[in-house]
Order: structure tokens, then C-alpha cells, then sequence
């Protein structure tokens, strides 16, 4: 194996896991009550795949014939947001969750940010962010203060309307913000929120950027860059680890965006990793709680997926999974405690092969790590299950 295609589907949850009451996610199922609710998916790659094999899924049965392995995956660390999904993917377990805040951030911590940036803030609450933006944008853009706002998860985020706040200054802010927010108080991201249009027609833009805290300890990435292979980042991956690990970063602007990049860098063939993730599912139907449109995101992912199996070739290995849940059926808006599914796919591999249910979503950074002869501290490798 010379290269490893690793694609997230950011939020496909397959099932709630043992804890998830301790996080108000009980009955959470992303994948399976996306399909009930539309009536059945049409996701036939998928499911030659295996992906039915793994739990029922609504238009997708179990296939007689599964062309990868197939599995699912428990979170050993604390928590359900995107950075400590996809760091426990590169085999770096959290013990503690990062800090969040029900009730807005401390009034030191807004003075403090207003201060160093020179502009007052709106909200400090707890918000979904299209309704934020909808109730605040008319008075943003009055006032020119940014929009200030999190979620069940540690992010502190900043919207803003690009004509009001330019881009660069926005960035800015979040760094700030980054700089202010350590400690007990240090969030996983801060997220720039930028949007246009006019009240009542107010839309998010592409321009989205997440400032992560650098990861705590060393990853899957750090080992392949640093014994001179390639990790090649596709759409927020770079910002999940602050750029470290990471060889060549490309941004998207959707999910079509993700996989056209991530062929292009198949096509060039280095020896590494191409880690990539589709985030369409999750910030625009997930959180929106829009099971159609999310059931049209992954059949349109499905009919992309031949193109990318074309290029996994004998010396390559496909895995596809995901970094938590975000079921867009139940009344929260936020993520879910979940099961996150495993597919495993190589032209000259087990087809088939049920790979059970991993304790530890570090199973994947422990493969890779086999793979080019390294050395994971989490995490059990499934190499030899699948080849």
C-alpha cells in the first residue's frame, strides 16, 4: 500500500451510542432516520459497499456481496464535536471534553474580546446560526457589530455580513478570539460565520473558517509528514488541526467540491494519505434539521462514489466513515452521540469482512500507521482483517 484515501462524512451517525443519554441524545440514529423519513434512500454504490450490511437502512438492505469490509465505530473520548471526532480518527483520545457554554460566554471574555478587536457584540447566547442571523443580521448591520454565538458544542462563533465586515477583518477577529480563549476556556474552534444578502434574505457564504486549537498530542498526520510521505487535506481538515501534519491543503466550497478535489489529488498518486471531509451533511442539513436535503446530499455522494473507486487502485486503500452524529429528524439541532459507520475498500482485498464494532475511532489511525510501518499509542489496527 503506497496511499490512503480517508473521506469523512461529516455527521453520519449510525446509531446512538451506550452514553448517549448523558448527552441528551437518546434515540439519535443520523443514517437510518434520515432514510425513514424520505421514505427509503437510493444509494446503490453505497450499498454494494456494505454500508447496509452494517445496520438496516430504508431503500439499501443488506448486500450479498459486499465489495469492502464493513464495520462501525464506538468514541472512547469525551464529547461529540467535529475536532475530537476527527483527532480520536488520527488516533489522539481526549479524557476530557473540550468546555462549553450553555449560557454564553463569561462577560470578562466578551469585554475582553471587544476590547481588543474595537467593536461591540450582538448575542453571546446559545443559538442555531440561520436563526441568529436572521434575528440579529437587520441590527449588524445597523450597528456593525459582529454576531456573537455558540452551540452544545465548544465553538465560540462570529457572524458577520461581508459588506459590513470584511473578510480579512472577520479572520482577524477570530484569531483574537483564538488568543483570548485558553485554558478552561479553550474551545475546540472558533468559527468565522460570514454571510450576504438583505434582511429576511440573509445566506451563508463559503467563506466559512474554523481556527482549532492545535492538537494535544501527535497524530497519524504528524507521523506520515514527518517520515516524508504526503498528507494531502481536503476541505476543513486544515483548519480541524491547524495546519499541522499536513503537506497540502485545498478548501471547498461544497460537497461536490470535496470529492473533485480529492480526485484530483488520486490522480496525482503520492505516497500518504488524502484525508477529506464532506461538510455539507452536517452544517447544511444536519444542524438545519432537513432530512430530505441531507438524504439528497448522500445520494448525490453515491453517484460520485464509482468515479473515486475507479482510482483505488492495487496499491491503494479507501476508507470511509464518519467524525460523530448530527440527526436531522429530532428536535435538537446539535450533534449526536453516535456510532459512526466503516467501510474498507481495496481492489485486491477481503470483500466482505465484518469488522464488528470498533472501541475506538483510533482503529483507523492504527491501520495507517501499519500500513507505512509506524507506531500509534490508541487504537487497534484492522490491517490485516481487510487485506
Amino acid at each position: 500500500m503506497r496511499n490512503i484515501t480517508l473521506i469523512v462524512i461529516d455527521s453520519l451517525g449510525i446509531g446512538e451510542l451506550p452514553d448517549a443519554d448523558a448527552y441528551g441524545d437518546r434515540g439519535s440514529n443520523t443514517l437510518v432516520n434520515t432514510a425513514k423519513a424520505v421514505g427509503g434512500l437510493q444509494i446503490p454504490n453505497l450499498q454494494k459497499l456494505g454500508l447496509g450490511n452494517i445496520v438496516e437502512i430504508s431503500g439499501a438492505p443488506p448486500a450479498e456481496a459486499p465489495l469492502a469490509s464493513f464495520g462501525r465505530m464506538a468514541e472512547v473520548s469525551a464529547g461529540k464535536d467535529t475536532t475530537t471526532g476527527h483527532w480520536e480518527i488520527s488516533g489522539l483520545v481526549l479524557q476530557k471534553p473540550f468546555p462549553a457554554f450553555p449560557e454564553g460566554f463569561p462577560d470578562f471574555i466578551i469585554k475582553e474580546f471587544e476590547t481588543r478587536t474595537g467593536r461591540k457584540t450582538l448575542g453571546n447566547e446559545v443559538a442555531s446560526g440561520t436563526e441568529i442571523m436572521a434575528r440579529l443580521g437587520e441590527q449588524h448591520i445597523k450597528t456593525g457589530r459582529p454576531i456573537v454565538y455558540t452551540s452544545a458544542d465548544s465553538v465560540f462563533q462570529i457572524a458577520a455580513h461581508e459588506e459590513i465586515i470584511p473578510l480579512d477583518e472577520l479572520y482577524e477577529m477570530c484569531r483574537t478570539a483564538r488568543a483570548i480563549l485558553t485554558g478552561d476556556y479553550a474551545v475546540g474552534r472558533v468559527i468565522a460565520r460570514p454571510f450576504i444578502g438583505k434582511p429576511g434574505e440573509f445566506k451563508r457564504t463559503s467563506n466559512r473558517h474554523d481556527f482549532s486549537l492545535e492538537p494535544v498530542g501527535t497524530t497519524i498526520l504528524d507521523m506520515l509528514k514527518e517520515s516524508g510521505r504526503a498528507v494531502q487535506a481536503v476541505g476543513k481538515i486544515e483548519d480541524i488541526f491547524a495546519g499541522r501534519g499536513i503537506t497540502e491543503a485545498v478548501h471547498t466550497t461544497d460537497n461536490m467540491d470535496g470529492v473533485d478535489k480529492t480526485l484530483e489529488f488520486l490522480g496525482k498518486s503520492q505516497e500518504g494519505l488524502i484525508f477529506t471531509n464532506l461538510v455539507d451533511f452536517d452544517s447544511s442539513y444536519g444542524h438545519r434539521n432537513d432530512p430530505e436535503g441531507y438524504a439528497r446530499a448522500l445520494e448525490e455522494l453515491d453517484g460520485r462514489l464509482p468515479e473515486i473507486i475507479d482510482l483505488i487502485s492495487e496499491e491503494k486503500l479507501l476508507i470511509i466513515t464518519a467524525d460523530h452524529g448530527c440527526d436531522p429528524t429530532t428536535e435538537s439541532t446539535d450533534h449526536s452521540r453516535e456510532y459512526v459507520p466503516l467501510l474498507v475498500y481495496s481492489p485486491v482485498g477481503k470483500k466482505g469482512t465484518n469488522l464488528g464494532v470498533r472501541q475506538s475511532f483510533a482503529d483507523i489511525a492504527a491501520t495507517i500507521a501499519e500500513v507505512f510501518g509506524l507506531q500509534t499509542s490508541h487504537g487497534t489496527s484492522f490491517l490485516k482483517e481487510v487485506l
